[in-house]
């Protein structure tokens, strides 16, 4: 007998009462109460539950100060991307120090992302967005994962796109975001810095007012946006950690809006499908068809963005074998109840290839295909269909308990097979 293995069903997200206490902690703690909004936070809201990220850049120092004030204990995680002015890591030592930090924590890229999508550490010159990604958005999404909300230094005087940040925010996967020198000015924070005689960056008086990787910050000049000296001349602004209140950067994505189950819940999903006038050697987070990856294989194999595939039917992977270490997701196409080929395709990746990345199902995902197509091996689910995602949910989907065809990767023992086929343990 076969059962598919239990998935958890998403919580509900947003509920209109916690939508409402957000709405309201805005209201009690307006102007600039910093240390109160701090210490609502880690005291009453989320004690316990509640983290702080650092870049231990220009304006660091106050929030840290904050900090240690309230509760020198609090998680401080600092995302060392290994791009960091040497400056900055020595600020991060003389900061710990003076302001008795204990519980100061370095996040480091994988180190398998780094060698597969940017070994010679040149990424930031051709693809900043994927190098952010890499070394910031994605080491960080894990250990933010176990706590319910986080610390921010960001403040609404930085750039127009924060010019209407709130103290807490409730971001999009139901976490609280706590900006609590949202409302500072320039003048506060230099203020705040003379009164606690607080220690500057020690590239903020050669004219670095906000700090982040080397190869991506420059000075600015008098009178010019304090971020302006960040991915200058480039289209950015953000390194796709924070989403803006005001959605003008990322918008968030409500939870009926996301597509992606993957991990027992639905999720934001970063990939694309592959269009009309892509170019092979600047698409990332996309998946590719087999037949325009054989095209341009040489392009993609020289590309240093991260890439996915996309098998449809009558496309055979036994053409890409040899490259399936280049994606790191592969979208398995089912465009009708009745084609089952698809399910070929999952079994060949897992159990001839040993394709050990992302599998998901997209196209016509329904409640009685998923049970089966996560005994092929496949994890993830683009689901539209509004009955299958409501069974999801509700954690209704239907069990395998019989089958005359087993998968090879879970030794299983199909109905009717005769007792002496049953006699290597790997069976029982």
């Amino acid at each position: 007998m076969a059962m598919a293995s239990p998935i958890v069903s998403a919580e509900p997200k947003h509920d209109k009462l916690r939508q409402l206490g957000i709405i309201a902690l805005n209201g009690m703690f307006d102007e600039m109460d910093a240390e109160g909004v701090l210490r609502q936070a880690v005291d009453d809201l989320l004690p316990g539950d509640i983290a702080m990220v650092s870049s231990f850049g220009a304006d660091s120092a106050v929030l840290l100060h904050l900090v240690s004030q309230v509760d020198p204990n609090l998680p401080v995680y600092f995302l060392e991307t290994g791009k960091h002015f040497a400056e900055t890591l020595d600020y991060v030592q003389t900061l710990k120090s003076r302001l008795g930090l204990a519980n100061v924590i370095a996040l480091h890229p994988d180190s398998a992302d780094l060698k597969r999508f940017d070994p010679d550490g040149v990424l930031w010159e051709t693809d900043p967005d994927s190098c952010c990604h890499i070394r910031k958005t994605e080491p960080l999404e894990k250990v933010l994962a176990g706590f319910g909300g986080w610390v921010t230094g960001r403040k609404r005087f930085q750039t127009a796109e924060r010019g209407v940040l709130p103290h807490f925010e409730l971001t999009s996967d139901d976490r609280i975001k706590v900006n609590p020198l949202a409302y500072f000015s320039n003048e506060d924070i230099e203020a705040y810095k003379a009164r606690y005689d607080l220690p500057d960056h020690p590239l903020y008086q050669e004219g670095y007012k906000s700090i982040g990787c080397a190869p991506c910050t420059s000075a600015v000049a008098d009178g010019e946006d304090p971020r302006a000296g960040r991915w200058r001349g480039l289209n950015k602004q953000e390194c796709g950690i924070h989403f803006d209140f005001n959605g003008s950067i990322a918008k968030p994505v409500s939870q009926s809006q996301l597509t992606l189950f993957k991990d027992g819940e639905f999720k934001a999903d970063p990939w694309r499908s592959w269009a009309e006038g892509d170019e092979a050697s600047s698409v990332r987070y996309t998946h590719v068809p087999v037949s325009v990856f054989i095209e341009h294989r040489e392009a993609f194999l020289a590309s240093p963005h991260p890439i996915g595939l996309q098998v449809d039917p009558g496309e055979k992977v036994e053409e890409v074998a040899d490259d399936l270490s280049r994606f790191s997701s592969v979208a398995i196409n089912f465009p009708a109840f009745g084609d089952g080929r698809g399910y070929s395709s999952a079994r060949l990746l897992r159990e001839r290839y040993g394709y050990e990345g992302e599998l998901r199902a997209i196209g016509d995902v329904l409640t009685d295909q998923i049970p089966f197509m996560r005994r092929c091996g496949i994890n993830a689910f683009v689901v539209t269909n509004i009955a299958t995602r409501k069974a999801i949910e509700a954690d209704a989907l239907a069990e395998v308990r019989l089958y005359y065809q087993p998968v090879g990767a879970s030794r299983e023992v199909p109905v009717g097979t005769r007792p002496f086929l049953r006699r290597n343990a790997n069976y029982t």
